[in-house]
């Protein structure tokens, strides 16, 4: 596998940066849930988001990946769901004024994970129909 990887741990980082911005504000009291801080609840669903969307995308990326699926089909949709993250989680976690961004990412990321889950449904029948 060498798609699959590169995506993997590019949205980890993103991943990372969005846990800090959670943890950084629970350094300084809100220790759990979000305080009635309304900035704290978008950062925290903002990571939430992600850690709900992306394993799945990835784990349907792998799959497709591990089936000799083009590396060319994978890497737009590894960029796509990449695009899609920063712009979903700056839109929740940095600014409340990016509305297309979070409009844009959850749309993004829904069509990557669709078009993923329909390529894995095809290849499962597929390879199905040649047992």
């Amino acid at each position: 596998m060498v798609v699959t990887p590169l995506y993997a741990g590019l949205l980890t980082l993103l991943f990372l940066v969005l846990s800090f911005l959670v943890i950084k504000p629970r350094q300084r009291g809100i220790s759990l849930g979000d305080g009635g801080d309304p900035k704290m609840l978008r950062v925290i669903r903002g990571h939430g988001n992600f850690a709900e969307y992306v394993p799945l995308a990835l784990l349907m990326m792998a799959v497709l990946e591990l089936s000799q699926f083009s590396i060319y089909v994978l890497h737009a949709m590894g960029f796509v769901l990449l695009i899609s993250r920063l712009l979903h989680g700056y839109a929740l976690s940095f600014t409340q004024k990016f509305r297309f961004g979070r409009t844009m990412g959850a749309g993004l990321t829904f069509a990557v994970m669709g078009v993923e889950a329909i390529l894995c449904i095809y290849h499962g029948v597929k390879m199905h129909l040649v047992w």
